[in-house]
């Protein structure tokens, strides 16, 4: 392998994972308040409303039924609007944060779901405000979770970027594709596998021995 591939192969890792980290960071941003918005709007909320958590829940749907690619192709246009590009890495982002953002809500409506009612009830006996309860009680005790939930969504994150390079989208995926696909360089795809699964295992080990901190459960 050349040196000049060695550098690509460099620069695509950093790539992957500026894509990676960047998308599943804004993806919580956006992810996390709808996860709550679903969860207590729901059956057995704090704010119950079927209205809302029937169109939330649609939309979030909706975007979670779109396979990926189909769904980076749709939004060329959003993309362009947004970042002004529809090619590498920054462009990857915005599909990446589209797709990633309801797959994020449903994680955090399942994490909310675990808390025990009961943590919950003495709140509200105590007078405390929806807010306070959010705030208090709800993200702390979800912690564990989330964060698990956040481990996988990280590696689900990075295997939608691998699928972006079909498109022009950067980092591993694109070199994968472009050399080990299209020119059949078998040890140029062979090589970006075996650092993505290395990255997918840095994320998952270090996700998990955070819970294991942060879980009371574990002490």
């Amino acid at each position: 392998m050349s040196q000049q591939m060695i550098d690509l192969i460099v620069s695509g890792t950093w790539e992957t994972l500026y894509m990676t980290l960047v998308s599943t960071l804004i993806a919580y941003v956006i992810g996390v308040p709808i996860g709550i918005v679903l969860y207590i709007t729901g059956e057995g909320g704090i704010r119950r409303n079927r209205a809302v958590n029937l169109v939330v829940g649609i939309v979030v749907n909706v975007l979670r039924s779109v396979p990926f690619l189909i769904l980076l192709v749709f939004i060329l246009p959003f993309t362009r609007f947004v970042v002004g590009t529809t090619i590498g890495s920054t462009a990857t982002i915005v599909p990446l944060v589209v797709a990633a953002a309801p797959y994020v809500a449903r994680m955090v409506e399942s994490s909310l779901k675990e808390i025990d009612p009961g943590v919950v009830e003495a709140s509200r006996a105590m007078g405390s405000s929806a807010w306070q309860i959010i705030t208090k009680v709800f993200l702390p005790e979800a912690k564990p979770s989330l964060l698990v939930g956040a481990t996988i969504s990280l590696a689900t994150i990075l295997g939608y970027s691998a699928m972006a390079g079909f498109v022009g989208g950067g980092g591993l995926g694109a070199i994968a594709i472009n050399y080990g696909y299209y020119r059949y360089q078998s040890d140029i795809m062979l090589v970006t596998v075996i650092l993505l699964v290395i990255i997918v295992q840095i994320f998952q080990e270090g996700g998990l021995k955070l819970v294991s901190k942060v879980d009371k459960r574990m002490r």
